[in-house]
């Protein structure tokens, strides 16, 4: 969580608020890729990238 927090700071002290949309993006495209690399919809999201 010390990860988390430190790149809150850095956003809030740097005003970079417009990473944060970037990042959860980034972490929501890596959690499809995780969660989806055992089911049975792993091949349409492979096509997708």
């Amino acid at each position: 969580m010390d990860f988390v927090k430190d790149l809150w700071g850095f956003l809030r002290t740097r005003k970079k608020y417009w990473l944060l949309p970037i990042i959860l993006t980034l972490l929501f495209f890596g959690a499809l890729m995780i969660f989806a690399s055992g089911s049975a919809i792993a091949p349409f999201i492979y096509t997708i990238f």
